[in-house]
């Protein structure tokens, strides 16, 4: 992997750097990985977005394979971050099943001083419509500090749901009232658009590792 298959936003000098990974389904460029590219962007975040290959290869005229083994994308993205030039602190993280993929690898590279945070994206905690079938058993071990942004109506963890999970004290979990897996309300109920959300996402995360320094 080179630098060439990297999306920047926010480019500068000694600025923190968040790495996001797309979703199952929607690669580096859709409209949401985009906007909140450009959202962190502008709170003077340096965000850097990758494809897993499977994601890239679609782009050569390749079959639309599913995602391969969980242990694969962890590599891929290992790799990602070894090819990525970062001058400033690291977190990483992504959407849905990106995120997923970097809460796994977390604790490996905090213990090793290699990235200072975990940033999750409406994060898969069970499979749509098996909420018997949890993703969180390493969640409640976490040590990497953690920011989790959901949707209260996610349907692959809502609000009511992930209360019941025993998740780790470094996991902070920040809830986008009436949000959908894309963080999306619905306008008649909430009073609030995509955007709204969005932009409380982003402010959210720009505080929040603020905080951490």
């Amino acid at each position: 992997m080179s630098s060439l298959d990297f999306l920047i936003d926010g480019d500068g000098p000694d600025r923190t750097t968040v790495m996001l990974a797309h979703g199952a389904g929607a690669a580096m460029d859709s409209p949401f990985m985009a906007r909140m590219a450009e959202l962190l962007a502008a709170r003077g975040l340096r965000v850097a977005r990758f494809e897993f290959a499977y994601m890239a290869q679609r782009r050569s005229g390749g079959p639309k394979r599913p995602p391969p083994k969980i242990d694969v994308l962890q590599e891929e993205y290992r790799a990602a971050i070894n090819a990525l030039e970062c001058p400033g602190p690291l977190y990483i993280g992504g959407k849905s099943m990106g995120g997923r993929v970097a809460s796994l690898i977390a604790d490996e590279l905090f213990s090793a001083g290699a990235i200072s945070g975990l940033v999750c994206l409406g994060y898969p905690f069970h499979p749509t419509g098996k909420p018997e079938k949890l993703r969180t058993e390493h969640l409640a071990a976490l040590r990497t500090p953690t920011l989790i942004c959901q949707g209260t109506r996610d349907p692959f963890g809502t609000r009511e749901e992930v209360a019941g999970y025993g998740l780790s004290p470094a996991i902070t979990l920040h809830w986008l009232e009436d949000g959908d897996h894309d963080l999306k309300p619905r306008r008649r109920v909430s009073g609030l658009n995509h955007e709204d959300t969005l932009s409380s996402a982003a402010g959210t995360i720009s505080d929040w590792i603020a905080g951490i320094g």
